[in-house]
């Protein structure tokens, strides 16, 4: 009985040495080509004084009722508004079915009394009017943007002007009564 030999170069399953060559060059090449794009990919991500600046924490004790501040959280002012009765009361009575951009106060606080929204006119990027007392602060008792005659109420919301959707709420937490961190 005559057995087939092997012919040189080849393995047990018909494999070649051309076959070990291709893949062994193919896998350098994937990481020859890993280690060129890591580095572009990486540069990517944020960089660390702007992960320092991903959240911030704000202290409200001084902050009276009817007093508003703004602090900064990447870059943009963050109005935080420490609204009066009267101001919790005509937010929460809008009809929200008549708004633009369609929430509820109680979709936009965490607490009635606290307010806290990014300051960045939904239009154009300009900030809004309204965080001083002699501030106008528009026909709804909230913010102006005078760039474009935009108007806000007392929950931020778009009530009248070209500005398509309400000011943004970021994300935050209180870490106690005294105290909200953002971001």
């Amino acid at each position: 009985m005559a057995t087939k030999e092997s012919s040189p170069g080849k393995g047990h399953k018909g494999e070649t040495r051309r076959d070990f060559l291709q893949l062994t060059a193919a896998a350098f090449g994937a990481v020859g080509v890993g280690s060129v794009v890591w580095p572009f990919v990486d540069s990517l991500n944020p960089s660390k004084d702007t992960l320092a600046l991903a959240s911030t924490e704000v202290d409200l004790s001084p902050v009276q009722v009817g007093q508003s501040i703004t602090a900064m959280w990447r870059g943009k002012p963050v109005f935080i508004r420490h609204r009066t009765p009267k101001e919790i009361q005509e937010a929460a009575d809008v009809n929200v079915a008549e708004l633009r951009d369609k929430q509820s106060d109680s979709e936009r606080v965490q607490k009635p009394e606290w307010l806290i929204l990014v300051g960045i006119c939904t239009h154009l990027g300009c900030v809004p009017a309204g965080q001083k007392s002699t501030d106008p602060r528009g026909d709804y008792d909230g913010w102006f943007c005078p760039c474009h005659g935009s108007h806000y109420d007392s929950s931020g919301r778009i009530r009248k002007g070209p500005a398509p959707k309400n000011l943004a709420v970021p994300e935050y937490e209180f870490v106690s009564d005294t105290m909200v961190k953002i971001g």
